[in-house]
């Protein structure tokens, strides 16, 4: 095991992070990830068919190679929220936040007073099932838990300012598929108008001393993007990795081409 340290920690510090997105409810895919280098992964609730048992076992895997196993929810409501960090994860993100309001909410609930009134259980795998000092655990919950909220259409633009100033939010995640379908050209993330709004939000997070995240589908866009300050990125998925390793190796064997 490497012995990283916390992933918001390394976050605060300036470093740049990269991870996948993990749909497969397969514990050695997660190893893989971590073995090959991974910083963290993210499991994915929204668009997969993962369950809170499955991701349970997930975060196992994830911390037995050491690489930070983060949530993403498929819905703003609390009660996802504080099932992820109790079975452990080291962060959520939750999607379509698009007010001061549900800035707020979100970091209240990811967070024990008194900076949050998350909802209070030592009797879960976070707190080693109640093995561990409580308060102890209520102070680690607090310093170690990565808080993201992806901004994912043109209201969560709209009100980025007010968002921005909520406390307790420690990444702003700029989602480009959601965004480019908010501007009326689903999938083409690529193209001029999604990529001027994303520099912008970018550069208004940046400006407030947060965190700024964002998907990408491969690693020349992971390098533009982390050229341009994004710290925390999260680098394709699970599948499309394994399908593109397959792919490739098809290609090599027969000389087939394949169009993404």
């Amino acid at each position: 095991m490497r012995n990283r340290k916390i992933l918001r920690d390394r976050l605060a510090e300036g470093e740049t992070v990269f991870g996948p997105f993990m749909k497969l409810a397969s514990p050695q895919i997660v190893e893989i990830a971590g073995l090959a280098g991974f910083d963290f992964v993210i499991l994915d609730t929204e668009h997969g068919p993962l369950s809170f048992e499955t991701v349970e076992n997930l975060v196992r895997a994830a911390e037995v190679v050491d690489i930070a196993p983060l949530v993403r929810v498929y819905d703003k409501n609390t009660s996802l929220i504080v099932r992820s960090l109790d079975v452990g994860a080291q962060g959520v993100l939750v999607p379509h936040i698009s007010s001061a309001a549900e800035a707020e909410s979100l970091a209240e609930t990811a967070r024990f007073a008194p900076h949050g009134e998350r909802g209070v259980c030592r009797y879960v795998r976070a707190a080693e099932f109640s093995s561990l000092d409580r308060y102890s655990y209520f102070d680690k919950a607090n310093r170690n838990t990565l808080v993201i909220a992806m901004i994912e259409g043109e209201d969560g633009i709209a009100s980025l300012d007010e968002i921005l100033s909520v406390s307790g939010i420690d990444v702003v995640f700029i989602g480009p598929y959601d965004l480019s379908q908010s501007l009326g050209i689903p999938g083409q993330v690529t193209d001029a108008r999604v990529v001027e709004k994303m520099r912008k939000v970018a550069d208004a997070v940046r400006s407030r001393g947060k965190v700024v995240g964002t998907f990408v589908d491969n690693a020349e866009a992971a390098r533009r993007w982390a050229d341009l300050g994004v710290q925390f990125i999260s680098i394709s998925v699970d599948v499309g990795l394994v399908y593109n390793g397959m792919r490739d190796t098809v290609v090599a064997l027969r000389g087939e081409h394949f169009e993404d």
